[in-house]
């Protein structure tokens, strides 16, 4: 199958590349200026905020699905920066979407728990969003656009992804706390947000059926467990070895952040464990999967 991948530098498109072009399929991966991983798959670089960009390229790949990745995903970044997060979220959501129709090909369109105010998670896909700061507001918006531009479209939800290796200039949560502890330094966690910590290649995995299988709706493609955050801290030390006592727990309210984050986040995973055959992994067996790549990295 011919499957374009967007953000194919960051963690998730990334993987998503690689998952797909060991299996066989022919992998397009759109990136932001050079090529900074390797795999065995086809690079272009795009803007993805230039829509006669996109449509050409698009059209030149003819794929028959689009997996679009693409995000600008630093949450404090994008409620400095309005406009740069409208273009990013939603103007080349837009763009993507319309191309992708245009290519007669699947859309899944990668999102987050954040579209949600977080006042009663975790969620299911049938949650209505609350969106709460320039972030989730324009993730919520690049939903819509995507819903309306390509009809039959996934919606793929995901929360806390982490993986190892980070992409290159860009840290993931799961990597800059194993990198934190590994140095013997206390970190300050909130105790009181829950998430769904998602294994990177495992988030790959989901989003990649949903393009395959031409799966359409909304899904919730993360960890299979609602945690808080001093928690997953807790269960990355008893997997890697850290001491726990380098853990501090903090309230959220305590560093006054730029942009509001959603406190009882969280999504519940039924459907996805219920339908699809990558199913959302377990915290534990993510975190030995996690610490298997960081120990393969290491030497």
């Amino acid at each position: 199958m011919r499957i374009l991948v967007t953000g194919a530098n960051g963690l998730v498109g990334s993987r998503t590349c690689l998952l797909l072009a060991e299996q066989g399929h022919e992998v397009v991966g759109l990136g932001r200026g050079e090529r900074r991983v390797s795999g065995s798959w086809r690079y272009l670089p795009c803007e993805l905020t230039r829509e006669q960009e996109v449509s050409t390229l698009v059209a030149e790949a003819a794929p028959e699905a689009v997996i679009h990745c693409a995000s600008m995903t630093e949450v404090d970044a994008c409620e400095r920066d309005p406009g740069l997060a409208f273009a990013a979220n939603v103007e080349a959501t837009a763009f993507v979407a319309r191309a992708s129709r245009r290519a007669g090909a699947h859309l899944v369109h990668v999102s987050t728990d954040y579209v949600f105010d977080g006042d009663a998670g975790p969620y299911d896909e049938e949650a209505l969003p609350n969106p709460r700061g320039v972030y989730a507001l324009t993730k919520h918006m690049g939903e819509q656009a995507a819903r309306v531009l390509a009809p039959g479209c996934a919606i793929a939800r995901t929360a806390v992804v982490y993986g190892w290796p980070a992409v290159a200039g860009r840290s993931n949560f799961g990597a800059w706390l194993v990198g934190v502890l590994a140095q013997g330094q206390p970190v300050r966690l909130f105790e009181d947000q829950l998430v769904s910590p998602s294994y990177a290649e495992n988030v790959a995995a989901m989003v990649a059926e949903l393009g395959l299988r031409r799966l359409g709706g909304v899904w919730n493609t993360c960890g299979a467990e609602v945690v808080n955050r001093v928690e997953f801290g807790r269960a990355v030390c008893e997997v890697f070895g850290f001491d726990a006592g380098l853990l501090v727990p903090v309230k959220m309210a305590e560093l006054k952040l730029p942009a509001p984050r959603p406190l009882r986040s969280g999504l519940r995973t039924d459907k996805a464990r219920r339908e699809l055959h990558a199913r959302p992994l377990a915290l534990g067996e993510s975190l030995a999967r996690f610490h298997s790549d960081w120990r393969r990295e290491r030497g």
